[in-house]
């Protein structure tokens, strides 16, 4: 166990106000963003935003600056999108004199001189209950293996991934199993910054400790490739339908059909089990799909125009 680290210099005074905890926030897409803005509703404002730097996208290819770097900008917070965090970015991120770092869809490894750097550690949210599913994709990990049982994690980031002492953790209720992965994220997001925002205070007080993970039953998130998207529509429904929850915001689903003769390759961007079906003989029932090429459209629609499942 753990207090959060305690130098003299920088350690705040338990009376002092959120405005005055001076934190680095680590973070990239839109839903970083949503974490600032809880944050923000209550008092912290980031002194520092570190994110990754401006993307070439869309059909001009023009540099387009990431989701929390236009919040930041927005606050006149200053910011740091650096290619690679050597040593010259750690001096830089070092000057600001912050004593807590906090990281949520960052998109990159913090070495070790930047993660030693805060007085109060780099805590890091991450969307499981660890030790399970440590890695980059927990929420697809749990849907794919149908956990019903998900949550949040706040944990001390070290040098290994997801293995820092978990500083909090909590449950999350999920109204429909099994959900999809793009709503899963959003409620674990939200969920996340409530209790990042509970433990805050008392973690930069020094009044919470955190506890070693029990690292041998330690279960690990497996990279996921477009072929792994492939569904057989005569395997078993509930285990085509977690795929297709799982996998929509990554390398989604697709089966082939068959049409005159020729092979089609057609997205499955939505399904349901038929609830008038029972268990051991479930029934999927797709909604919308997306043949190679051309506009999604209902399924129903789609087998009009002649295609049959291979």
């Amino acid at each position: 166990m753990m207090k959060s680290q305690k130098k003299n210099e920088l350690l705040p005074r338990s009376d002092l106000g959120r405005n005055e905890v001076k934190f680095a926030f680590f973070g990239t897409p839109e839903l970083a963003t949503v974490v600032l803005d809880a944050l923000e509703n209550v008092g912290y404002l980031p002194t520092l935003v570190v994110t990754t730097p401006d993307q070439k996208k869309g059909r001009g290819m023009n540099l387009t600056q990431s989701p929390v770097k236009q919040w930041a900008n927005k606050r006149n917070v200053e910011i740091i999108a650096p290619e690679v965090l050597d040593d010259i970015t750690a001096e830089i991120i070092r000057a600001k004199n912050c004593y807590l770092f906090i990281v949520i869809y960052y998109g990159k490894v913090l070495p070790k001189e930047i993660l030693e750097i805060p007085a109060h550690g780099t805590l890091n949210i991450h969307f499981s209950l660890l030790p399970r599913w440590r890695g980059t994709s927990p929420v697809r990990s749990a849907i794919l293996n149908d956990d019903h049982e998900v949550g949040t994690s706040i944990i001390l980031l070290d040098e290994k991934i997801d293995h820092g002492p978990v500083i909090a953790q909590k449950k999350i209720v999920v109204p429909e199993w099994p959900p999809r992965a793009r709503e899963l994220e959003a409620l674990a997001t939200r969920e996340s910054a409530r209790l990042l925002i509970e433990i805050l205070p008392s973690w930069v007080a020094g009044d919470i400790e955190a506890h070693e993970q029990n690292h041998d039953v330690a279960t690990y998130c497996t990279n996921i490739a477009k072929e792994d998207g492939l569904l057989n529509l005569s395997d078993d429904a509930y285990k085509n339908l977690l795929k297709i929850r799982a996998f929509d915001t990554t390398v989604g689903t697709h089966a082939f059909f068959e049409r005159g003769g020729k092979k089609i390759r057609v997205g499955i961007l939505d399904a349901h089990i038929d609830p008038s079906t029972k268990l051991g003989a479930r029934k999927l029932i797709i909604d919308k799909v997306k043949p190679e090429g051309k506009k999604e459209m209902a399924y129903e629609e789609f087998l009009r125009s002649g295609a049959k499942p291979i």
